[in-house]
């Protein structure tokens, strides 16, 4: 990002902060989140918010906003990408760049349970509302859903994302809700439990949240056994990237296999393609688009 975009950008928030809205009505929207592909690549961005900011074994990868965003508008430039997810700093100065024309954007909702904290797991809603996310003209808003079922805490994000889902459905905008089991360490620690039999208890719970499920969508990382995992619903569903680990060419072979499954709509990617381990945005985007 050239340092007069970056000046602009600042200026902006610091003396006309009400141009950020404008650039939200006046952005050009799709008919439909799906397109005439009927797929859907999403590009990730809301991990800084959560204070994630490593990618493989870089601890800072993520952590200089300039470099995001220069690596966002190159993967959003790239043929047959959607659209991105992120929270409002993030998106607000994609807006700026213009970046946000007829893409989809997803509003990502609760980032309160920061990486490596003591109430980690304490998913709460700091980020965008329904109310907000109808106003700006987003299509989806999406929420992390991970359960604990020996921390107290579940109970509330599983009654915040039920609320969530409703206020969503009432505006007819897409809930995305992104289901883990946890399980915990001999040391006390929480870890996502990515067996089947766990995603499979994880989905069950996430689909029957809200008062209607019309507009939910799942995200869900590839696990073993897709097959049988996505037989626990009939919810449109993409593929969750994640922080990769592993050759490249083999995270893309489990998405390629994963994607042909009936109820997989698409990929949100993030770190994936925005770090990959040879810093070529392009080619990464366009490796994963080339799986859809």
């Amino acid at each position: 990002m050239r340092e007069e975009t970056r000046r602009h950008l600042v200026r902006t928030r610091a003396l006309r902060p009400a141009a950020i809205v404008a650039a939200a009505a006046a952005r050009r929207r799709r008919p439909s989140p799906l397109g005439d592909a009927g797929r859907l690549m999403l590009v990730a961005a809301d991990h800084p918010a959560r204070a994630a900011l490593g990618v493989r074994g870089r601890p800072a990868a993520m952590a200089s906003r300039v470099e995001l965003l220069d690596r966002l508008q190159v993967a959003l430039a790239r043929p047959g990408v959607d659209g991105v997810l992120g929270t409002a700093d993030v998106l607000e100065d994609l807006l700026r760049l213009g970046a946000l024309d007829g893409k989809v954007v997803v509003g990502s909702m609760n980032r309160g349970g920061l990486y490596g904290s003591a109430f980690e797991l304490d998913d709460r809603f700091t980020a965008y509302d329904p109310a907000t996310i109808a106003a700006m003209g987003f299509d989806a808003g999406k929420m992390l859903l991970r359960i604990d079922p020996t921390d107290p805490a579940t109970a509330r994000t599983l009654e915040s994302c039920a609320r969530a889902v409703s206020a969503l459905a009432e505006r007819h905008i897409m809930a995305m809700v992104e289901p883990f089991w946890v399980r915990r360490d001999p040391d006390g620690t929480g870890r996502n439990d990515l067996s089947p039999d766990a995603m499979m208890r994880a989905i069950a719970v996430a689909q029957g949240l809200g008062r209607t499920s019309a507009y939910t969508w799942l995200k869900v990382p590839v696990v073993a056994e897709m097959e049988r995992v996505m037989e626990a619903s009939t919810l449109p569903a993409l593929l969750l990237g994640g922080d990769p680990e592993g050759a490249p060419e083999d995270v893309y072979a489990s998405w390629e296999k994963a994607l042909r499954l009936p109820t997989v709509y698409g990929l949100v990617v993030g770190r994936a393609v925005l770090y990959p381990p040879d810093d070529d945005v392009a080619a990464a985007v366009d490796t994963a688009v080339s799986l859809l």
